[in-house]
């Protein structure tokens, strides 16, 4: 068996194979592109095997410093063998034509519809990436899809394949951490961090395994980060034991946790970030200055993700829906503030012949969960839609302002009223099961979009086939495709019209409809094509 060669952080990037096939030609990222670190490692391997030299650029946003990755001898010749045999399957994907235009993000929608993404690793020299799921089924589902699915990302072709490497594996190297060596103070990474995290949050969280004495929270390549210190080190055993890979919240903010190699935290302000609770006479930092404190660096490993199922911490659910989007890719959609506090929305120039409340409840679900409906009797081309809270109301407001529908273009703005009022004349869907964010909420946050020419149909009857589809939907306009796929054992499609009205009248008279039985559910599709 081969010896494992080990990847450290540098400052250049150089990436030359000896007889290396040729790969498809790429692009290299302009100099103003997010600057890289760069995992440089040297193999020892028995001679006559031939020899390999590799530095891998990471971007900082990415990668977690200091840190080690290990891949054998045979996994790095592997990945470079494009076009050969395929590996067996794994549950680590090849990506490969992934220009510089292409963000971490992207990569990441692309892969979340089939399961738990627990690890990404962008090669930006290569224009590659390499991605974990939590499982090879996972993997296989993915790859059964885009095997007959050309997957594209903002116009350009991706291409996918099992990656020899069967595993991403992390070895810490922080300077910060012992490794298993217990220490009273504990840093901590949040992952997956949709909901906010402050001083309070951690404080009740880990006060239950000992007295906290002090707690510094600050921002890294790594993510959201926190140095706990403990009156005594049994009370960061204790709190590591139980604490470590469980979620603050429901389904995200997931607890990594350490040990540091600080004996002592220096605590110079008590505010939101920083907090010595055996001193409560410090000052409050002033305004606008930042809490990071000096010294405190960074963990380190690669991008991580919450493995599913992990057990949640009992601590109250946080309904900000402002926090869900602006933590996702670390930052919220162009055009959107996260500050609104508005949630009803007029719409106007409907075609008051062909629209009723069910049909915008279909449309407008997209972006939120709808409170109630109500059309204007003395306008008969406007309608009020309440969403559940603001920032879902913006989400609507910028994703639809203009879209067609049934030969109208939509005018959807804030209104005035803060609420519509309950009455005769109103639908009510507070309680509609058929809301999309009751459940999976910060999932649904990412697949909001403009309308596009695609929909994407799921919870379809299992003996359902291509034609069947296009018979459905083809009176809402010409379909130009129509790709029936079987993902965890459920039906699925994507269906492609001419135009993107026609696309979002089969979703607003479709969408909730009953096929054979099942209740199908249709949404907009970001898929370039099929």
């Amino acid at each position: 068996m081969a010896n494992l060669g080990l990847f450290f952080l540098h400052s250049h990037v150089l990436c030359s194979f000896r007889n290396r096939p040729r790969s498809p030609p790429t692009t290299t990222p302009p100099p103003s592109a997010e600057p890289y670190v760069t995992l440089s490692y040297s193999i020892h391997t028995p001679s006559p095997s031939p020899s390999l030299h590799l530095h891998l650029p990471l971007p900082r946003s990415l990668c977690l410093s200091r840190s080690r990755l290990r891949i054998s001898v045979e996994q790095a010749q592997g990945e470079s063998r494009v076009g050969e045999k395929m590996a067996e399957p794994s549950k680590v994907i090849h990506i490969r034509n992934v220009g510089h235009e292409i963000s971490e993000n992207d990569l990441l929608q692309l892969f979340q519809p089939f399961g738990v993404i627990t690890k990404l690793v962008m090669l930006r020299a290569k224009n590659q990436a390499l991605l974990q799921m939590q499982d090879i089924p996972s993997a296989i589902n993915a790859m059964q899809v885009y095997t007959n699915v050309q997957p594209t990302i903002r116009g350009r072709n991706v291409y996918v394949q099992f990656s020899s490497h069967q595993e991403l594996t992390t070895v810490d190297q922080n300077p910060q951490g012992r490794g298993d060596e217990p220490n009273r103070i504990l840093l901590v990474t949040i992952h997956h961090m949709l909901y906010p995290i402050t001083v309070e949050v951690l404080q009740q969280v880990f006060s239950p395994y000992g007295f906290v004495e002090k707690i510094v929270t600050f921002q890294k390549s790594a993510g959201f980060q926190a140095l706990i210190q403990y009156q005594t080190r049994q009370s960061a055993v204790s709190a590591i034991t139980s604490l470590q890979g469980r979620n603050i919240y429901d389904g995200c903010c997931q607890l990594d946790i350490q040990y540091s190699n600080l004996d002592e935290l220096q605590v110079n302000f008590n505010n939101e970030r920083s907090r010595d609770f055996t001193n409560p006479n410090l000052p409050a930092e002033q305004r606008g200055r930042s809490s990071q404190q000096a010294g405190y660096g960074d963990a380190g490993g690669m991008y991580a993700f919450p493995a599913s199922g992990a057990s949640t911490v009992a601590f109250p659910q946080v309904p900000n829906a402002a926090a869900i989007a602006a933590a996702f890719a670390g930052g919220l959609p162009p055009g959107i503030s996260g500050t609104n506090d508005r949630c009803t929305v007029l719409v106007s120039n409907l075609n008051s012949d062909a629209i009723d409340e069910d049909k915008l409840f279909n449309l407008f679900s997209l972006y939120g969960n709808i409170v109630r409906i109500k059309l204007l009797r003395n306008k008969p081309d406007h309608a009020l839609v309440q969403m559940g809270d603001g920032f879902q109301a913006e989400l609507a407001v910028h994703f639809l302002k203009g879209a067609m529908l049934f030969g109208k273009r939509l005018e959807v703005n804030f209104s005035k009223h803060p609420n519509i009022t309950p009455g005769a004349e109103t639908h009510e869907y507070s309680n509609s099961n058929l809301n999309r964010f009751n459940r999976n909420a910060a999932k649904n946050y990412r697949y909001c979009c403009s309308p596009t020419k695609m929909i994407h149909l799921s919870t379809l009857p299992q003996e359902i086939t291509e034609e069947e589809i296009a018979t459905l939907l083809e009176e809402h306009g010409t379909i130009v495709s129509t790709k029936v796929f079987e993902m965890n054992g459920k039906k699925q499609a994507l269906v492609m019209f001419e135009t993107e009205e026609q696309a979002t009248e089969a979703l607003v008279c479709k969408h909730a409809s009953s096929v054979a039985g099942s209740i199908i559910r249709i949404s907009f599709s970001q898929l370039q094509a099929i």
